[in-house]
């Protein structure tokens, strides 16, 4: 099934569910109010929402209306814990290449994961806002789980049972911080602000052989002004599967229901797919040219995150976002 959350008003929104080809939607309070009350009961509320989805693709729900992911807050508006990890090691082994840093063999067999700030998603058409430009806006395309309990110290195979939706990311970094933050030997902190998420949430089994492994194979589409210009594939050169990124992250202490975990950005070792953020663009550019050529992203860029099925039939709903100054800023 699909999920999503309406605005109205409240920090956490109304949960919808939405029809399978995106195009109609019905309110679910008479079963749960929020998403997190859903995660908080998945066995209870889940076959209750499973059958509100049946009717809504048979045409056969109450008061059905039109979809619109405009109106849409992320799946989960606030969550108990963002944990984004960094699973194409590609990534990072362009990352200090570019610097001419070493690549450690642990990071071939030990997850990089930060956490994120989880208190202030916003939905997948709002605006990236920003102070200045010259902090280095940069998208970052992703997919991103939402799970239910894992107790401490479970395995990767049985976390992967944890995962109950699959959604995409835009977890955007402002790159002219990292560097004086990562100096500080403390993590990121201003460099990353608020994360958003597609229009809607998919169970799983929606996915069908697509999500297989913990991975999602399909490709992601990201465009930036209206140029593709990435198509990785997102189940290629994933190094660690969710349930591996899941049982990392329980290690030392429960995870509880409602914590999102991301991907990192998607990257392939085959150049032909592109990229799925500039940072990596100038990374190559860097290591071919001796210096980057293509510049962050400035006020009135927009980035279009979407991925399809094998039927070209968009899966999660698209990130669209504009980036827009802060209110009211010199």
């Amino acid at each position: 099934m699909k999920l999503a959350t309406l605005k109205d008003g409240t920090r956490d929104g109304q949960l919808l569910v939405v029809s399978r080809d995106l195009r109609h939607a019905a309110i679910a309070d008479a079963i749960a109010p929020t998403m997190q009350r859903v995660l908080d009961d998945w066995n209870f509320h889940a076959p209750q929402l499973q059958a509100l989805y049946e009717a809504l693709n048979q045409a056969r729900a109450r008061q059905a209306f039109d979809f619109d992911a405009q109106a849409c807050m992320a799946p989960l508006p606030r969550a108990y814990q963002w944990a984004d990890g960094s699973a194409y090691v590609n990534h990072v082994e362009l990352v200090r290449k570019a610097r001419g840093a070493e690549m450690p063999a642990e990071f071939w067999t030990d997850p990089l994961i930060y956490q994120g700030g989880s208190d202030d998603f916003i939905g997948p058409l709002d605006d990236i806002v920003c102070a200045s430009e010259d902090f280095g806006i940069d998208f970052e395309a992703e997919v991103a789980v939402i799970a239910t309990d894992v107790p401490m110290g479970t395995r990767a195979d049985a976390a992967l049972g944890a995962v109950r939706l699959v959604m995409l990311a835009n977890d955007v970094s402002l790159r002219n911080l990292i560097p004086g933050e990562l100096a500080k030997g403390f993590g990121f902190y201003q460099s990353k602000p608020a994360t958003a998420f597609s229009p809607v949430a998919v169970t799983p089994d929606e996915l069908g052989e697509t999500w297989r492994e913990g991975r999602v194979h399909r490709p992601m589409t990201v465009h930036w002004n209206g140029k593709r210009v990435g198509q990785p594939d997102c189940g290629t050169d994933m190094v660690f599967h969710f349930g591996q990124l899941l049982a990392h992250i329980a290690k030392t202490r429960n995870v509880r229901a409602g914590t999102i975990v991301g991907s990192g950005t998607i990257s392939n070792t085959d150049r032909a797919k592109g990229y799925a953020c500039i940072a990596e663009k100038r990374m190559l550019e860097t290591l071919e040219d001796g210096a980057p050529g293509t510049e962050f992203m400035r006020f009135g860029d927009r980035v279009r995150i979407e991925m399809f099925d094998a039927n070209g039939k968009s899966i999660f709903g698209a990130i669209d976002q504009a980036v827009a100054p802060v209110e009211g800023a010199a």
